[in-house]
């Protein structure tokens, strides 16, 4: 299993309560998407049945060597006490199902009717309790409300305020904030083990402490995009070569993934260039970025040509740069 980094205040938080004997039966592990939840729900998960289990856990924090036998049935899938309820699959194909279905929630009734195989403890994981269909939110109501014996429940959530408040009343909350940039970038070396430092620094840059969501841009040469944005706002685009070039890279076929990183990336580098503004500058800065965000909105949905598309919004982008002085007489 792959190491936790980060968020090192509630790692403590939560040995501590495992540790007091008063563990609560349900988590709440609330915070933006992709910065850790689930990691921390996997560790914690495997950190507590590896204790129950034994032998004893002497790594730090969260950990537990790859080499302890409950490690290696966790990593195997077989842990007959842990479960882990996730969007699946639609008719054995890639694409995800909307929901976690009503079945998936009453599966678990068959875990709850036994006693714990290898401790005296199982976890059962939600990742993440927003994709509950209401009618399976409401059996999972149930079993927070009256829990089964000697079972935690880990649910990750990326929206809390949209959960049913009796599904939150029934949890300790535990809130994640987005990681700093040293250990954004050691999950992404983690993960990118070939990456190079400048790709990492890239994606550490356009994370913003969320390491699962910059991994979406890797090797997509998202440097490559941002430099294009930044000679448009520092110099513009007099003659639209840089707007034709760039239109053009990103119309292709197989260009598609980039294409959809310029959608999202061209208007938060208008906002960002708004920043740094003040006056009537700042007042343009938030209309170019106003048009930028519903063009990038529509573009997917609304099918518009990506060439044409990717012309204007980099046209948006040229028109921060500075005026050029006058002239001398």
């Amino acid at each position: 299993m792959t190491a936790l980094h980060g968020h090192r205040p509630l790692v403590t938080a939560f040995l501590d309560a495992a540790r007091s004997g008063r563990l609560h039966h349900a988590w709440l592990l609330a915070g933006p998407q992709g910065i850790g939840k689930a990691r921390f729900a996997d560790a914690a998960a495997l950190r507590l049945l590896a204790e129950s289990a034994g032998p004893p856990v002497q790594a730090p924090g969260l950990d537990v060597p790859a080499d302890h036998p409950i490690a290696k049935l966790v990593a195997a899938g077989s842990h007959p006490d842990l479960r882990r309820l996730e969007r699946l699959a639609k008719d054995k194909s890639e694409e995800l199902a909307r929901s976690i279905s009503i079945a998936q929630v009453r599966a678990l009734q068959a875990l709850f009717a036994t006693t714990p195989s290898l401790s005296p403890r199982r976890v059962v994981i939600i990742d993440a309790i927003d994709d509950l269909e209401r009618p399976a939110a409401n059996a999972l109501l149930k079993n927070l409300e009256e829990p089964p014996a000697d079972t935690l429940f880990l649910l990750v959530s990326h929206a809390p305020g949209r959960l049913l408040p009796t599904i939150r009343s029934r949890c300790r909350l535990l809130r994640f904030s987005p990681l700093d940039a040293a250990d954004t970038a050691a999950v992404l070396r983690e993960a990118l083990p070939e990456a190079e430092e400048a790709e990492i620094g890239a994606l550490v840059s356009i994370a913003g402490g969320a390491p699962g969501t910059a991994l979406r841009f890797a090797g997509l040469d998202v440097a490559g995009l941002d430099a294009a944005m930044e000679r448009l706002i520092a110099h513009g685009d007099p003659t639209n070569a840089e707007r034709v070039a760039l239109a053009r890279a990103l119309s292709l076929k197989a260009a598609q993934p980039r294409y959809e990183i310029f959608l999202e990336r061209a208007p938060a580098r208008i906002a960002a260039q708004a920043h740094r503004l003040s006056g009537p500058a700042l007042a343009r800065a938030i209309a170019l970025w106003e048009e930028a965000r519903g063009l990038a909105d529509g573009a997917v949905r609304l099918s518009l040509d990506p060439q044409a598309t990717v012309f204007e919004l980099a046209g948006l982008l040229a028109r921060l740069a500075p005026e050029p002085a006058p002239a001398k007489a």
